[in-house]
């Protein structure tokens, strides 16, 4: 099995490949399908994001949280921990919220305009987290 090392460059990889297939035209020109398959795509990049902690959280030896906030209090932790900086925390609790509404409700519902956000923004939030990151392992 690949170390530790490899499995989060892995999830950087999938994380990178995620982002590149974002459109970069204006997501207002897009059809509902193609703003549901966005939103998927933003959701998959809070994932790796979880994944690559997760990680962090086993070699460190520190207690992975349960319960049904266990996805807010493993960024919380992260903060507390300095695994990641409180400001880029709040960065990402957006795309975990984004990723709740999603796996919670109906695609006809997504805004355009929130979308354009996200997906304005998540390489950025990427970049900070992989220096972050970066710098922990």
């Amino acid at each position: 099995m690949a170390n530790y090392r490899e499995r989060i460059e892995a999830e950087y990889e999938a994380i990178g490949q995620t982002l590149s297939t974002l459109p970069k035209k204006p997501l207002s020109e897009l059809s509902k399908l193609e703003l549901a398959g966005i939103s998927i795509l933003l959701s998959n990049f809070y994932n790796g994001v979880e994944n690559i902690l997760k990680q962090i959280f086993k070699k460190l030896s520190l207690e992975f949280p349960t319960g049904p906030a266990w996805h807010q209090n493993l960024l919380t932790i992260a903060a507390n921990k300095n695994i990641i900086s409180k400001k880029l925390t709040d960065k990402i609790k957006e795309y975990m919220s984004f990723r709740h509404v999603v796996a919670h409700g109906y695609a006809f519902n997504l805004k355009s305009q929130r979308l354009q956000e996200l997906t304005n923004n998540a390489s950025v939030v990427f970049e900070d987290f992989k220096k972050e990151i970066d710098k922990t392992i």
